[in-house]
């Protein structure tokens, strides 16, 4: 018999075009990652302000969802690959002229945030094209292990890519933004040897039309629209993280080394689960499995709210980051596997735009319940709240709820 070709394969090994593109994804995130913490430090070390750094998630986060939209529409008129290598070329320009200035002693606060705004614009415009390109590389029975795959380098870079960069800077920030430059450069050099095959789009000029065209998209597809929004209003009401200080300090009455231990814990769950999902393909009751996890987020929540143990609290933590793994990688899928191709860059800007709106309301309304009532009956609230928002989606979203696979809904453009 003939050998099995890579595109029926169950091995993501064997799909080349994967590897690259996990290997660009790995690099750029820990370049990331390190890049944020070097930036916060030269920047309170610069000007002693805390306000400042405040600054810095704003010129991060105003690109992030001013620009989804045209992002979006961007992703699905032109090749993505190209407009992902464009993207991670200015990025590229941007983290090297901040290493040049550093190295120089030519740099200033204005200079920092005006180059971390030129990198988060065009990490804004590239954002929805790379979420894009992940179906074509891979075949649909592999998507949600290519997901996790993906989470997996993503988790491992949150953990240890801002400990990396401390470290680095101690021999200078000048040093730890060259190290930043050459992951990117990495990154940039996987991309253009990656083959994504993408069909010519029909080229429409951006109208309100076509750039809410992701929003009626969602709107008509009850599964699509499910799923984003069971994600949006479990992650607002679900943002006990937020008050790990507090726990930690008046609750559990342990100092910064259990502060870090609480804010890891999620990071390890989910970078475990992350790593089985990668290796095990999700088959059957793909519904149920993920309202299953998300309330399984909502109960582990629950019993963060009230645990007075520092061991109790950390593996409630851990279980709460490996249902959120879970779930995620089924939403993502499930999202990606129903979006014809010429729409999936639009979905995922609206998809995006929700996320980063979630996570920050969620962070918010956890310290605004937190001020009114206190942080346990607010973390209390929000698990009770992620429960309730289970049992009403899965009454409003019936064939969300039985649903068997994640491919069986696909729809081709």
């Amino acid at each position: 018999m003939p050998p099995a070709s890579p595109a029926d394969s169950d091995s993501l090994l064997q799909h080349r075009s994967f590897v690259a593109f996990w290997i660009a994804r790995a690099a750029s995130s820990f370049g990331f990652q390190m890049l944020s913490i070097v930036v916060s430090w030269q920047i309170y070390s610069i000007t002693g302000r805390a306000f400042d750094l405040g600054l810095i998630g704003l010129v991060q986060f105003f690109p992030s969802v001013a620009l989804a939209l045209v992002a979006g529409h961007v992703a699905d008129q032109f090749d993505r690959r190209r407009v992902v290598l464009l993207g991670q070329i200015v990025e590229w320009l941007a983290i090297a002229a901040l290493a040049w200035l550093t190295l120089t002693h030519h740099v200033n606060e204005v200079i920092v945030l005006g180059l971390i705004f030129i990198i988060s614009t065009a990490k804004a415009m590239e954002a929805p094209s790379l979420q894009s390109m992940l179906p074509a590389l891979v075949p649909p029975h592999l998507l949600a292990r290519a997901m996790a795959a993906n989470s997996v380098s993503g988790q491992a870079a949150a953990m240890v890519g801002p400990a990396l960069g401390g470290f680095l800077y101690v021999a200078g920030a000048g040093v730890a933004y060259s190290v930043c430059a050459v992951l990117y450069l990495l990154s940039i050099l996987m991309v253009s040897r990656l083959r994504y095959e993408q069909a010519p789009p029909r080229r429409v000029p951006a109208t309100f039309k076509t750039l809410f065209a992701g929003i009626r998209f969602i709107r008509n597809r009850p599964d699509v629209l499910g799923v984003i929004s069971l994600d949006l209003f479990a992650v607002l009401l679900g943002g006990a993280t937020a008050l790990l200080p507090i726990f930690a300090h008046d609750i559990l009455h342990t100092g910064p080394w259990g502060l870090g231990l609480l804010r890891g814990a999620p990071a390890v769950g989910g970078l475990i689960v992350g790593f089985w999902l990668s290796h095990r393909a999700l088959k059957r009751n793909v519904g149920m499995t993920m309202f299953t996890a998300v309330a399984g987020f909502g109960v582990a929540t629950l019993v963060f709210a009230f645990s007075t143990s520092l061991w109790l609290s950390m593996i409630a933590l851990f279980a709460l980051g490996g249902f959120d793994m879970i779930s995620m990688v089924i939403r993502g899928a499930l999202v990606q596997l129903d979006t014809p191709d010429d729409m999936r860059g639009r979905v995922s800007a609206v998809n995006s735009i929700f996320i980063n709106t979630s996570n920050q309301l969620g962070e918010f309304e956890s310290g605004l319940l937190a001020a009114w009532v206190g942080a346990v009956p607010a973390a209390a609230i929000g698990g009770v709240g992620t429960l309730i928002v289970v049992g009403l989606w899965m009454t409003w979203f019936p064939a969300l709820r039985k649903r068997q696979k994640l491919e069986n809904e696909a729809v081709t453009p």
